[in-house]
């Protein structure tokens, strides 16, 4: 692996506590360029080699790659504070970053495909079923026109998602890893938040992919993967896009702090942090942010209780879990809208950082990850009739 990034001189694995921190240090200089990112469409290669060369790549990363193969709550806790600077930059790292997890779950022969040579390569995805898988002799051929995908400007490879059929006459959902020269990027990406997530399309014509390279992201079984990769897929896929908010949501809430520490009334003059209406909303806002991450860190310590002893999660925990990940999205939605209501007037004009948070935040609530109505409406279904939704195994 000639071309491996060794962030650590001495071989030795960085703690948790020194990942979150390397994240915390380079908030200021994501700031920065937020508004670069915004305008240009794209998170500049500057900030992937550095997400690269703090080791954030290597967190969820099988160790037979060169990872660290650490818990994936380690990952959230530095998306928590990426988030805090560019939202745009985080939502990459977010998308890029969870899909080395993903190779856990493989063949092995996968991950040799891409990093064989180069350990740092990244993967994009879109995992809707847009296009089609259709079976042939050693694999699948792929066509379609696969849509947002984050981050693909930094990827070599990506992973889209398409529906297959099953032996038994029912439908499956899969990945499919293909390889960057099988396909095609369409810049289609025109948005009023997370602009600069770069989140293009891929055009895919007759690509072969062995059957080596796909898996079901539906059924959830026990195998003899590493520990940290029998989490459920749909849980860490949705808790990354949670995670991710959860950061979105702290960095309104400190870009609102700074603005209020000086900003006066126009009618009466007096600096507005003594305001307590002002006051009133930061403090329900943050209760919400706050209210959001505990409930994601709890989920991930329960969780992990059953994976260290080589269980599977439960499905009655699991379902609960797709509701508490995607309510994060709706509680920083409604805390940023707190915010944003109390800079008045000064909070419509794109000089103002917390309006494209705003926007940022919006626009990463929509996400599917992130449904808390259809999310809600399968648990009390569960909870009332008993049944799991469909594709959940």
């Amino acid at each position: 692996m000639s071309a491996t990034i060794d962030v650590n001189q001495d071989g030795a694995v960085p703690t948790e506590a020194e990942l979150v921190e390397r994240a915390r240090a380079l908030v200021p200089m994501l700031r920065s360029r937020a508004e670069e990112v915004e305008k240009n469409r794209a998170v500049p290669d500057a900030t992937i080699e550095e997400f690269k060369k703090a080791g954030f790549f290597k967190i969820v990363q099988p160790t037979h790659f060169g990872g660290w193969e650490m818990n994936p709550v380690v990952f959230y806790k530095v998306l928590m504070e990426l988030g805090r600077g560019c939202c745009s930059s985080a939502w990459n790292m977010m998308i890029l970053g969870v899909h080395q997890w993903e190779f856990g779950l493989f063949p092995r022969q996968a991950g040799d495909d891409v990093w064989a040579k180069d350990n740092t390569i990244a993967v994009s995805s879109s995992y809707a079923p847009w296009g089609t898988a259709k079976k042939v002799d050693g694999g699948y051929v792929l066509n379609g026109t696969w849509r947002t995908s984050s981050g693909c400007d930094h990827a070599d490879w990506a992973i889209i998602g398409a529906r297959i059929e099953t032996p038994g006459g029912g439908m499956d959902m899969h990945s499919f890893l293909v390889d960057g020269r099988d396909y095609t990027v369409d810049d289609d990406w025109h948005t009023f938040g997370l602009c600069g997530t770069g989140s293009r399309s891929l055009v895919v014509k007759d690509a072969f992919v062995p059957d080596y390279r796909h898996h079901s992201i539906v059924d959830y079984q026990m195998s003899d993967r590493g520990d940290m990769y029998l989490f459920p897929f749909n849980m860490i896929f949705y808790f990354a896009g949670a995670a991710v908010m959860i950061g979105f949501g702290q960095g309104a809430a400190d870009l609102y702090v700074e603005e209020m520490q000086t900003r006066q009334s126009v009618m009466s003059g007096r600096v507005l942090k003594n305001n307590p209406n002002v006051k009133d909303r930061l403090g329900n806002a943050v209760v919400k942010i706050r209210s959001a991450r505990a409930r994601l860190l709890e989920d991930m310590r329960e969780a992990t209780q059953y994976v260290s002893r080589r269980e599977l999660v439960p499905s009655d925990l699991r379902i609960r879990y797709m509701l508490d990940g995607a309510q994060a999205g709706k509680d920083v939605e409604e805390a940023a809208l707190l915010l944003y209501k109390a800079t008045s007037a000064k909070g419509i004009f794109l000089s103002t950082p917390l309006q494209r948070v705003v926007r940022d935040i919006l626009a990463a609530a929509n996400h599917p990850t992130l449904n808390v109505d259809d999310a809600a409406s399968m648990l009390g279904d569960y909870l009332l009739n008993g049944e799991l939704p469909p594709g959940f195994r």
